[in-house]
């Protein structure tokens, strides 16, 4: 067999043509990152059961204050690391992503801390419960929330407060229905209904699932027929039974529930 050297540079050059060719579309096809600028900030905000307190104009707030704004800026002067890490400093900011697409366009997508319930202490102290627990600052933003008052420690509020204020949230009846929780001294809780004029008595608001699962029962077979405003103070600190005031000063009446 004898080697050609004709035919092997007819292949070799063949090779590099295809290849030049190959580069040349490539690179006319591919815009110019030191030339193209951004022109669209695409922002997407999660969502949840209750309202949080981000929108995009407070993105592009929070973006425009810190000088990281990226509409209108080459896109290669645009950090996306920079973004993330500035949006990720808002107290009301669980976790941000960026990222830059071919057509110019820089994305958003922000997680929100969800504020559960907001604290009123006797203390002063004034802040949200987020559904970790953790403290979110007052803020101008208003949202419709359960109110906490009373005798709250933070300790409290993020251990205590916390799990009853998400199965309150988490559950469409009890989410319309409670206004206002009020915390006593000792601990205990007492719960402000939007329909009735009474007051309900958590006791300690441990096992508060199924303390609230009874009083829904007595809502629906037990109020509904006596009237919403017969008592004025409903107890569910004992199991098993719900211990009623009258709004007259008369002996309170117990009324035993069926074992769940």
């Amino acid at each position: 067999m004898t080697f050609s050297w004709k035919k092997t540079m007819v292949i070799a050059l063949d090779t590099v043509v295809a290849v030049y060719l190959l580069l040349a579309v490539t690179a006319f096809n591919r815009p110019d990152d030191s030339r193209a600028v951004c022109s669209q900030v695409r922002i997407d905000i999660s969502e949840d059961v209750v309202e949080g307190f981000l929108d995009s104009e407070e993105i592009k707030r929070i973006l425009t204050q810190n000088g990281v704004y990226p509409l209108g800026r080459p896109l290669d002067a645009v950090s996306v690391r920079r973004i993330e890490d500035t949006l990720e400093k808002s107290p009301f900011v669980d976790r941000a992503r960026c990222y830059k697409t071919m057509g110019g366009h820089v994305c958003i997508s922000v997680t929100q801390r969800m504020p559960l319930i907001r604290v009123k202490a006797v203390t002063g102290d004034d802040y949200y419960i987020d559904s970790r627990g953790g403290i979110m600052p007052n803020t101008r933003y208003t949202t419709d929330l359960i109110v906490a008052t009373g005798h709250i420690s933070r300790r409290y509020a993020s251990k205590v407060l916390t799990p009853l204020a998400a199965y309150i949230v988490k559950d469409k009846f009890w989410r319309n229905q409670v206004v206002q929780l009020n915390v006593l001294e000792d601990g205990s809780v007492e719960m402000v209904p939007r329909v009735g004029d009474h007051i309900v008595y958590l006791g300690r608001p441990y096992h508060a699932g199924r303390k609230l699962r009874r009083l829904e029962k007595f809502y629906r077979y037990g109020l509904n027929r006596a009237g919403w405003n017969k008592y004025s103070y409903i107890s569910l600190e004992f199991d098993n039974q719900i211990i009623c005031r009258k709004r007259v000063h008369r002996p309170q009446a117990a009324v035993a529930i069926p074992q769940e």
